[in-house]
């Protein structure tokens, strides 16, 4: 069973690459240095307040703008377990599942309050709020991008699939 569980961030929508990781820290691609960083321009203090295993949920189009792969690189290095959003900008949505970084559409996103514990069942497309015992569902992840995400994005997999066929 995979189950995500976490507490809830609450951004709005059109939350961009930029604000995700701001281009004045893309010197460097080193995943703890960028983790240091991550929503500083959307919330300057967030890096310091949340926990890893924490959850972001947000509006429409998240992660829109430019292509940069560090936007789910430091989200993921932060340790924030899973965006939740209204709908993804579709090169972010790429690149969180290459990177293994776990994202769900829900269109009720806006439901969901900051401060919530929720669950989400990657299997069954269910999330739950747990503060308001109410469940929300969202189509399931394919089985292929849930063996992306398990093994840690396209890379790991693609070494892994190596290993299989003895390459």
């Amino acid at each position: 069973m995979n189950i995500i569980t976490g507490k809830v961030w609450k951004f709005g929508d059109n939350i961009d690459t930029d604000l995700i990781i701001a281009a004045r820290y893309l010197t460097t691609s080193d995943p703890h240095e960028l983790a240091k960083h991550v929503m500083e321009d959307a919330d300057p203090e967030f890096a310091k307040k949340m926990n890893p295993g924490d959850i972001i949920v947000a509006g429409e189009n998240f992660g829109c703008g430019s292509s940069r792969e560090h936007a789910p690189i430091a989200l993921k290095a932060a340790g924030v377990a899973a965006v939740v959003a209204k709908s993804f900008a579709r090169i972010f949505y790429r690149n969180a599942f290459n990177m293994g970084l776990p994202i769900f559409e829900l269109k009720d996103s806006d439901k969901i309050n900051e401060g919530d514990l929720i669950s989400i069942d990657m299997d069954k497309g269910i999330i739950k709020d747990v503060n308001k015992n109410i469940e929300y569902k969202f189509s399931p992840i394919p089985p292929f991008m849930q063996e992306l995400l398990a093994c840690g994005g396209l890379i790991n997999y693609a070494k892994a699939e190596m290993l299989k066929k003895g390459e």
